[in-house]
């Protein structure tokens, strides 16, 4: 008898999990006139969004220096991730997008989320990107539903984006974020060196010692979570912006784990983040 029923459990689930056909991921590209350029993305589509016909949050995931927009789905399993935990209802179901800024030949080629020579991302990304997507893709185009999170270069991103501009995340989820960096003059004065003198010109730690009244209270109506693995270079920068918030009386949330600076934690990070984005947007 017990044999019957657990054979009887396993066919309903399996029924169950074929019902639900998961969403689908997208390579498309947008092209922009501030950069003067085509930019790829990935996005991942809900189960069922051609259909709907409703709107949806959304959530912009950020890749890491030397990578690209494709990183999240081939090496994180971006997809898998969010066809389990939207169907199990930990995550709602919203639009993922996934931009490129950047890739592997950091020397020779513009990487990064902020404005440089020649490469005016963070314009792009807001003045072309975010309209210009929500619209193709019926996202809720309002603060309390878009969501922005990322690894390393992309966390660094995702934190500055939501310090300059709070009046547009509900939510920033920090995965081993590049917070600040020493460099030298006497670097060759190439992409990377852009890119380099672009995370410490916008340092995330400068910005919160430097916080106005006004500032800290916009930065109060965004959800915070920096995350980031013990054995991480880049750990001492998470503990320090979770402390500097705290001293601003602005909540965070802080977890450190047992980890490096790794896709295997990334891939365990977003299961927590996606979650969090969820308990973020408005309800």
């Amino acid at each position: 008898m017990k044999n019957i029923i657990l054979s009887i459990c396993a066919l309903l689930i399996a029924g169950t999990m074929t019902a639900f056909a998961g969403g689908k991921v997208l390579t498309e590209t947008i092209d922009s006139k501030i950069l003067g350029t085509s930019v790829t993305y990935n996005v991942y589509l809900p189960e069922g969004f051609e259909s709907s016909g409703k709107s949806y949050p959304s959530i912009y995931l950020l890749h890491g220096l030397y990578g690209d927009y494709s990183d999240w789905d081939n090496r994180a399993g971006m997809h898998r991730i969010c066809d389990e935990l939207m169907f199990s209802g930990e995550a709602a179901e919203a639009v993922v997008i996934m931009p490129n800024a950047g890739g592997s030949d950091v020397n020779n080629i513009h990487n990064g989320y902020f404005n440089v020579d020649g490469w005016r991302y963070e314009d792009f990304f807001f003045q072309e990107l975010i309209p210009t997507l929500e619209k193709r893709y019926r996202c809720i185009s309002d603060k309390g539903h878009r969501a922005i999170m990322g690894l390393s270069m992309g966390g660094g991103g995702s934190t500055v984006y939501c310090q300059r501009h709070p009046d547009m995340f509900s939510s920033c989820y920090a995965m081993s974020p590049w917070l600040d960096v020493e460099y030298s003059e006497d670097m060759p004065h190439d992409c990377f060196y852009q890119t380099v003198r672009s995370v410490r010109s916008t340092c995330a730690l400068d910005f919160i010692d430097n916080a106005d009244y006004g500032t800290v209270a916009a930065l109060k109506t965004v959800k915070w979570f920096f995350d980031c693995g013990d054995d991480d270079s880049l750990v001492y920068l998470s503990v320090d912006i979770h402390r500097k918030y705290n001293e601003k009386g602005i909540f965070n949330e802080l977890r450190v784990h047992n980890g490096a600076h790794t896709w295997e934690y990334w891939h365990m990070c977003l299961r927590d983040a996606l979650p969090f984005a969820t308990r973020s947007f408005d309800k």
